[in-house]
This record gives structure tokens, C-alpha cells and sequence, in this order.
């Protein structure tokens, strides 16, 4: 049987093509940004300090990329595209052949983890709320979840399932969990578990 191919995440919004000097300019700043990270930390980033580090104009960072929430899903593209595949292509549970409930839940903690190994580049691409909801890869996590939903059960309200199960995992969401409720890490975990024992 022939894998379907993984479709590119919408991460950002932009042209379909581009010329080759604005991919140029968008890969030096992308790994400026990077460069940044590394040494400084996220709370470091912002537009101008990158456009200086890939020696570009500043103008040309905003025409880009508009702002660091944009550039912070650029940063986190590689991450997107390998785990897209994982769930398309890759070995079940995550990928098929595993039944839909199995899928379900081995997506949800997949995810979970995403959000945690890249916390707060995630948190602030999550900062433009069109960003979070809607946009960048929600859709293409959104309609995979729909579809294991509708094969599990016909009778489930599968997109509104798919929104109630991604709002658990939203970054701001996330984060108002951890810090103004105090909640930890495994207590998320157990809670978010319990959610889908009610729902498979």
C-alpha cells in the first residue's frame, strides 16, 4: 500500500514561492534567530537584534516575518514537519495502524511533549491568538483528529471532540495551568489522561 505524503504545515503565512533572494534573506534570518536562542535564550529575540545578527535590514525582518511570534514558528518548523510525518507516516501507535483510540491518545501525549521540549518558543508563537487558533499547524492537527474521531464512533461530534481535545494542549493554556494554578507537570499529564478515558 502506497503512504501518503505528508502535506507541508501552514506554518506562517506566506507566498507559495519565492525568489531566491528573499529565501536567502529568510534563512540568514531564521538562523540568526536560532543563534540567538542558543546563546541568549527566547526572551532575547526580537526583530531588530536578529535583522543585526544575519546582517539584513530591519526592515526587511518585518516585511518577513511582522513579528517574533512569526519568527518563533519559523524556529519551530523542523520540529512541525518531522511530527506531522510521525503522525501521517510513522510507526503506530502515533501513525496508522493502531486502532483510533490507541492513535487518539498517542497523538494527544505526542504533542504534550512537543510543547514541552520547545516550551517558550511555543508559548511565545502561541502570543498571536490567529497564530494559535486556526492558523500555523492547528488545522492539519485539528482535521487528523477529526478523522481518528469519526472512524472511532460516527455518532461523536468529531470537530467539536478534535477543539475541546487541542484547547488542552494550547500553550496559554498550558502555562495558566502551571504557573497561576501551580500545577505540575504529571498532574497535567494525569488530568489530561483522565479527559481521554472518559472520551475513548
Amino acid at each position: 500500500m502506497t503512504r501518503r505524503k505528508p502535506t507541508p504545515l501552514p506554518l506562517i503565512d506566506q507566498p507559495p514561492a519565492e525568489r531566491a533572494d528573499a529565501a536567502r534573506n529568510r534563512q540568514r534570518l531564521v538562523e540568526a534567530a536560532s543563534r540567538i536562542v542558543s546563546a541568549r535564550g527566547v526572551a532575547a529575540l526580537a526583530l531588530d537584534e536578529v535583522a543585526r545578527e544575519a546582517g539584513v535590514g530591519v526592515g526587511t525582518a518585518y516585511r518577513r516575518f511582522g513579528d517574533v511570534g512569526a519568527l518563533a514558528y519559523a524556529l519551530l518548523e523542523d520540529h512541525e514537519v518531522r511530527f506531522q510525518e510521525a503522525f501521517l507516516t510513522g510507526p503506530p501507535p502515533l501513525g496508522p495502524g493502531a486502532p483510533p483510540a490507541a492513535r487518539i491518545r498517542a497523538f494527544v501525549f505526542a504533542l504534550l511533549d512537543l510543547q514541552e521540549e520547545q516550551w517558550d518558543l511555543r508559548l511565545l508563537a502561541a502570543k498571536k491568538a490567529a497564530q494559535g487558533h486556526g492558523s500555523g499547524p492547528y488545522p492539519t492537527y485539528h482535521l487528523h483528529l477529526v478523522r481518528l474521531l469519526e472512524s472511532l464512533d460516527r455518532d461523536l461530534d468529531a470537530p467539536y471532540l478534535a477543539s475541546a481535545l487541542l484547547a488542552l494542549l494550547q500553550p496559554n493554556v498550558l502555562e495558566h495551568q502551571r504557573r497561576t494554578l501551580d500545577l505540575s507537570p504529571t498532574r497535567i499529564r494525569n488530568g489530561i489522561e483522565s479527559v481521554l478515558d472518559g472520551l475513548l
